[in-house]
């Protein structure tokens, strides 16, 4: 990709998105990739600067899982997607969605991981993988 969204972060979370340009098309499920990656990263500056111990060792160990060790950070990536999605939380899949296209995963492996999230998930997965498609196609045209 062209243009890099930025990475896990400790307390040093980036203030702003290196996504720019967005196309002014909204997402019937929230904001724009932009927005949604400068909330994120704003909202994790104010709550790890609070020092919270409990909270800044659980964001410490989210980041390490997603580093490289025995599975490459690609299949870790791709394996959160699955667990997002399943689970239906829609900023973990753009997260990973994200992610996923800094580690410039394909579409068909998109599709591939979104179909295993759908058979795990059931048929309740289906509105969040349409709008998993959804930002996904977005990441696309951005890479462009």
């Amino acid at each position: 990709m062209t243009r890099k969204i930025p990475k896990r972060k400790r307390a040093k979370a980036v203030a702003s998105s290196s996504v720019k340009g967005s196309d002014e098309r909204s997402h019937e499920h929230g904001a724009f990739l932009e927005d949604f990656v400068q909330f994120r990263a704003r909202l994790n500056v104010e709550i790890l600067n609070e020092g919270n111990l409990v909270i800044n060792r659980f964001f410490a160990l989210d980041t390490r899982t997603y580093e490289a060790g025995a599975l490459d950070v690609r299949t870790k990536e791709l394996l959160g997607l699955v667990a997002s999605l399943v689970l239906r939380c829609d900023d973990c899949v753009t997260y990973h969605l994200t992610r996923c296209a800094e580690e410039r995963v394909t579409r068909p492996e998109i599709f591939e991981c979104l179909s295993v999230g759908l058979v795990v998930g059931g048929s309740i997965v289906i509105p969040h993988l349409r709008r998993a498609v959804d930002r996904w196609s977005e990441l696309e045209r951005l890479a462009n």
